[in-house]
């Protein structure tokens, strides 16, 4: 973070900054009734985490992950997540070269900006862990050779519900590598009208204009990491994340690192709504789509994870 003060004083930033709101509008206009949803997946992306959206087919899942991709102009790329699929569909393999009796690496669809995971608990486990290491260490290793991935480098996975048929629940391990779980839900009353009358979301995809791009949003990140957490922030942290684990059933509680996940998310909230610090209604925003699918092992959304959250929420003072 040296050179935040550089970056602040760029000409570039107010752009950038705008170009954000604009990408928020266009997104909200694409994603109709889902406003919350949508600045959370943003706010997720500024934090430099991965993005899991759990729900019923048909809710908007994979419109939201082409409308980011698309306004934030970046490399794209979509996979259809299979129980036959194997993990060098995703990472890419050694491809023999008959003219020079040689190997070379073919790179896999994992080489993106921003890679949409369909479906992805409709595979094998060991297709799914094949993504741990590229999510968490932005690389791909692969017979002994290691791969950087792009910079940024932003995971969307979206799953159904695991009491559905055919599916694999993500192991706990890998839940981690999420820093948010989303659900979109139905659609309100007046957005449902607006579908019905022909506002389709998917039909608005290909019209969306870029008004970001990888360096307005590294810039932004950049932004996001200065943004000020106060002793006071950081007090009610800790009582938080403490009440989980003092409360969590079989010890589960959230770990360091989904405490620094709750900081960062908290940052980037503040941030999309203009301010420099932390204030408790921004970590009260992200506590739920940031801990609750820590806490529940792996059961889904209706588990013991989101009334655990709810009960931090609760008993959980902001001021000691």
């Amino acid at each position: 973070m040296a050179n935040i003060a550089s970056i602040e004083n760029n000409p570039n930033v107010d752009k950038s900054v705008k170009a954000l709101q604009e990408a928020l509008q266009v997104l909200d206009d694409v994603v109709l009734g889902k406003s919350d949803q949508v600045r959370l997946a943003v706010c997720c992306l500024l934090a430099g985490g991965h993005l899991l959206i759990e729900d019923l087919p048909g809710m908007g899942k994979t419109t939201l992950s082409h409308a980011l991709g698309n306004v934030l102009g970046l490399e794209y790329q979509r996979v259809q997540f299979t129980s036959d699929m194997l993990p060098t569909d995703v990472l890419g393999s050694q491809i023999f070269r008959r003219e020079d009796n040689s190997f070379s690496f073919m790179k896999g669809p994992i080489f993106t900006q921003l890679l949409l995971a369909d479906e992805i608990n409709r595979t094998t486990p060991k297709t799914q862990s094949a993504l741990l290491e590229a999510m968490e260490e932005r690389q791909v290793s692969v017979d002994g050779q290691t791969y950087p991935l792009p910079d940024p480098f932003f995971v969307i996975a979206t799953q159904n519900p695991s009491s559905q048929s055919g599916t694999y629940p993500l192991p706990e391990s890998q839940l981690d590598r999420f820093l948010m779980r989303l659900s979109l839900g139905y659609p309100d009353a007046e957005a449902e009208r607006r579908i019905l009358q022909g506002e389709n979301g998917r039909a608005k995809l290909d019209k969306i204009a870029v008004v970001l791009n990888a360096a307005d949003l590294r810039m932004l990140r950049e932004l996001v990491g200065a943004v000020k957490a106060s002793e006071a922030i950081l007090d009610y942290l800790q009582r938080l994340i403490e009440y989980s684990r003092s409360q969590g059933e079989a010890g589960i509680g959230l770990s360091p690192r989904a405490g620094l996940g709750l900081l960062q998310a908290a940052k980037a909230s503040a941030f999309i709504e203009g301010r420099r610090h932390i204030i408790p209604e921004d970590i009260q925003l992200v506590l739920m789509p940031v801990a609750a699918h820590r806490l529940d092992g792996g059961a889904g959304l209706d588990s013991n994870g989101a009334s655990l959250v709810a009960k931090m929420l609760d008993n959980v003072a902001v001021v000691a």
